[in-house]
């Protein structure tokens, strides 16, 4: 299971800072601000949740492979002419990837550490939706999180939840991690392509 729950981090990694390096690039930045928008967006959550729980050394500084990782990908994106001509609205499906993984792994390493399930959903919607906001922020963009016509914050909370119920359910972890995982991706994409939202403007 540490394999597969591994290769889901590197996903999630791989997902946020492509989602945030094609924000970056849009921005017209230089490498270096192409590699912090990455690197924040990646691993920004996770960041936030070991420091909140006291949970030290902080994930990426065991796994020093994370930050390399990030770097390459944004030499990559610096000098790939053709990432100037990727649409910010691409970012959609990576963000809704690194959402889904960051958002139930979080969760999990809160269950692990003996927190409850709320608790525990806390902690995996500020993993999974810290990163983007920053990256918003920094962009000088309204974060995902705070925005009336995004369903976002709420797809995470939901997700944990539905992972934490399928672990009760079926007694193992592949099962309610698919789960966990598909759910928040698809509701996520879903929101996005029919314009579903928590409230809209009336008037």
């Amino acid at each position: 299971m540490f394999d597969i729950i591994y290769l889901l981090e590197m996903i999630g990694v791989v997902a946020f800072a492509i989602s945030g390096m094609i924000v970056a690039r849009s921005k017209n930045m230089d490498p270096v601000g192409v590699f912090t928008i990455g690197f924040i967006t990646a691993l920004g959550g996770g960041t936030l949740r070991d420091l909140m729980m006291d949970n030290h050394p902080l994930y990426w500084i065991k796994h020093q492979e994370q930050p390399i990782l990030i770097l390459c990908m944004a030499l990559v994106f610096s000098y790939w002419h053709r990432a100037e001509r990727i649409r910010e609205s691409r970012i959609v499906f990576p963000d809704a990837i690194g959402l889904g993984i960051f958002s139930i792994l979080g969760a999990q390493l809160a269950l692990d550490l003996g927190h409850s399930w709320f608790i525990a959903s806390l902690l995996g919607v500020m993993t999974g939706t810290f990163g983007g906001a920053l990256r918003d922020t920094l962009c000088n963009e309204v974060p995902y999180i705070f925005r009336k016509d995004h369903i976002y914050a709420s797809i995470s909370f939901a997700g944990c939840w539905l992972y934490f119920v399928s672990q009760w359910y079926f007694h193992n972890e592949t099962v309610p991690l698919t789960i966990g995982l598909l759910f928040i991706v698809i509701v996520r994409m879903a929101a996005v392509r029919f314009d579903i939202r928590l409230q809209r403007d009336h008037g």
